[in-house]
């Protein structure tokens, strides 16, 4: 193999796609990236058998040919490169990278023991990447943490249509997200779940200025795929039933209080402050008006009210303030509506551009308040 590249891009496309390589692989062998020159590119590849990575950038390539090569050492070594150009060549065993001044020369790594990578299903359907973004950032709040429970680690997505449900929860709280996209069929009515942390990875790393593309086949429903400006990644889907999560949205509110997003985040920062690790902050509607409190008689204490827009009765209830701050930081519109019915069932919480216009159900979050001594 004999190629010359540019070397912002090489640095690049490594690093995107060694990111699947665990940090103490189950095999040696998938300690490695794999690259291949062939028509005027550069292909690489990477697999831990549960997550593939695929990427390609042009390249000048005067000896085709494929190698496999140590893949967070390549990450370090290309991103420290300086000149414009780098040069890989492969010589018996060896490949050495030389650009400017600088020359590294690394072991190749046997490719004929490495694993073939999954083949990427149909295109299921396309969205343009902000959206995709805000939806798996808004989905992805209450994934658990619980990795003996895998099933509450995913993010279960509903495609349906023209419509993209996405949802997640920590039996804590649960946070729903809902998208239009463009499906290849119009009537698709299929359901996946995916690592929370495998999408917050792949919304990471998109070209925002691309649409990107999901890929599915719903005959052989074991892999969903992903593909972005010229970047491939497959995920295996998680196997197991997600919790039945539609009960807990309410049918009704009876109180529900309009209040300033950011002007609640903040006094809500201000009286966590004096609250003991896992104690709750204490929110107490009443009137036209939120008193948040926070502490004890004999410990710090903290109070602070706000305005808010309010119908229904006076009611309290208490919330875990990083949970809350949480599912708040997630709204993007400058309001926000708060939905309740009584102290101890799900509270929701939905956006809302002004004061006295309708809630967005595009993002709903819900939490479950926390007991507290009066």
């Amino acid at each position: 193999m004999k190629v010359e590249i540019d070397t912002a891009a090489l640095a690049d496309a490594v690093a995107w796609t060694s990111r699947v390589i665990d940090a103490r692989p189950s095999n040696p062998i998938l300690a490695g990236v794999k690259l291949e020159a062939i028509d005027g590119t550069l292909q690489f590849s990477a697999f831990n058998y549960e997550i593939s990575a695929r990427h390609h950038i042009e390249a000048g390539v005067d000896e085709a040919g494929s190698v496999l090569v140590q893949g967070k050492l390549l990450a370090d070594i290309t991103k420290s490169l300086r000149s414009e150009k780098t040069y890989l060549v492969t010589d018996g065993s060896t490949l050495t990278i030389t650009s400017g001044k600088s020359k590294f020369t690394l072991q190749l790594m046997p490719d004929t023991e490495y694993p073939d990578l999954p083949v990427v299903p149909a295109m299921l359907g396309q969205v343009d990447a902000p959206t995709f973004v805000q939806a798996v950032n808004q989905a992805c709040v209450a994934v658990s943490r619980e990795e003996n429970r895998p099933v509450l680690t995913g993010v279960r997505m509903q495609f349906q249509g023209d419509k993209v449900v996405m949802t997640s929860t920590d039996r804590f709280r649960l946070a729903r997200a809902t998208f239009t996209w463009t499906p290849q069929n119009p009537d698709v009515d299929t359901t996946t779940l995916v690592r929370g942390s495998l999408l917050k990875d792949v919304a990471r790393a998109l070209d925002e200025h691309q649409n990107i593309r999901l890929d599915f086949d719903a005959d052989s429903p074991t892999l969903l795929g992903f593909e972005n400006a010229g970047r491939v990644s497959t995920s295996q889907l998680i196997d197991g039933e997600f919790p039945a999560v539609d009960r807990l949205f309410a049918d009704e509110y009876p109180i529900q209080a309009v209040v300033n997003k950011q002007d609640l985040l903040d006094a809500i920062s201000r009286v966590a402050l004096v609250a003991e690790r896992n104690a709750p902050i204490r929110m107490t509607f009443t009137g036209q008006e939120v008193a948040l409190s926070a502490g004890s008689v004999d410990e710090a204490q903290a109070n602070e009210t706000l305005d808010i827009d309010m119908d229904g009765d006076d009611i309290t209830v208490a919330f875990n303030p990083s949970y809350l701050k949480e599912g708040l930081s997630a709204v993007t519109e400058p309001f926000v509506r708060i939905k309740m019915t009584t102290p101890v069932k799900p509270v929701e919480f939905n956006g809302q551009q002004e004061a006295d216009s309708d809630e967005s159900m595009d993002y709903r979050y819900l939490l479950v308040p926390m007991r507290f001594n009066n």
